[in-house]
């Protein structure tokens, strides 16, 4: 999952928004999918399109092991996400 919630957010209410990523090729050809290189270059996605939210103390969530994704992976995925509910419009 791709965190985009605060960080401060998170620990008051054990929950994260965010949006799920995947490494299913059936998300090839959806306007949605921001594709990226994963692991050892395998593509992966962000689904722009499912917005979640989970309470990550429950699921003994943690951080993966990369941490963060590249800027601008998570830079287009907030755009994607934007053009579906329109913050600020």
């Amino acid at each position: 999952m791709l965190v985009l919630s605060p960080k401060a957010f998170n620990e008051r209410t054990s929950l994260v928004i965010g949006l799920p990523m995947t490494t299913a090729v059936s998300n090839e050809g959806n306007p949605f999918a921001i594709k990226f290189a994963g692991l050892k270059g395998m593509a992966s996605y962000v689904l722009a399109h499912q917005p979640k939210s989970l309470d990550w103390c429950r699921r003994g969530a943690r951080p993966h092991p990369w941490k963060q994704l590249p800027p601008h992976v998570f830079a287009e995925s907030c755009e994607t996400l934007n053009q579906i509910i329109a913050i600020g419009a």
